[in-house]
């Protein structure tokens, strides 16, 4: 099982390169804008498809909802994305709280802290952020490469080629950080980095290498 990955790793490494370069991007460039469509994207994806949430991510940006819409203009654009009431009023909170002047303020904080420090601080200071969320932030605005973003396509893979035991019910921050020391750990062990299986998982269930 673990030569199929390698060998489907093989096959698929420069296109996960490729993403994880954009990924960095936007951490160089720092367009403040584009880092916060980030940060509203990964606020939308918890039980919700990353396609549906992205396209949601591009209808706020065009509608202008994203940046002076109110929370009932916000959640207009959300179609397909579940708990939208919900997740409107996250959007809206954090960008009251910290996108002032054209500069997501998040940025930064967390530039002066080491990966795990600015996750944890997202899940802090952020209403509707977890550890996956907040680790699918930082990977996506090219901060780290580090984290794991432990969501079900992920952990469905974990569990098939038995580096966790079965999906838990629940993640608490104890069992999540337990399955990333596993899951880095197996990083390790088959020669693929962290970043790279994750994209390489995300794929596999996905069909597509994405966000």
């Amino acid at each position: 099982m673990e030569d199929s990955l390698k060998e489907e790793y093989r096959s698929k490494k420069e296109k996960i390169e490729e993403r994880l370069r954009e990924f960095k991007n936007l951490w160089v460039l720092r367009d403040h804008r584009k880092l916060f469509k980030e940060f509203v994207f990964c606020l939308l994806t918890p039980q919700s498809r990353a396609r549906i949430c992205w396209e949601a991510a591009e209808r706020m940006e065009k509608s202008g909802s994203l940046w002076k819409g109110k929370a009932q203009d916000i959640a207009r654009d959300l179609k397909g994305v579940r708990f939208k009431n919900q997740k409107a009023r996250y959007i809206l909170e954090a960008r009251e709280k910290y996108f002032k002047n054209g500069r997501f303020l998040l940025v930064d904080f967390i530039e002066k802290l080491n990966p795990g420090e600015a996750r944890d601080f997202l899940v802090k200071k952020v209403r509707g952020m977890g550890l996956k969320e907040a680790s699918h932030f930082l990977r996506n605005i090219g901060f780290t490469q580090e984290l794991a973003i432990l969501d079900r396509h992920i952990l469905k893979n974990l569990a098939k080629l038995g580096v966790i035991e079965g999906i838990p019910s629940t993640l608490t921050k104890g069992k999540y950080l337990e399955i990333e020391g596993r899951m880095k750990d197996f990083s390790r062990k088959v020669e693929i980095p962290l970043s790279h299986l994750d994209l390489l998982f995300w794929s596999r269930e996905s069909g597509e290498i994405f966000k």
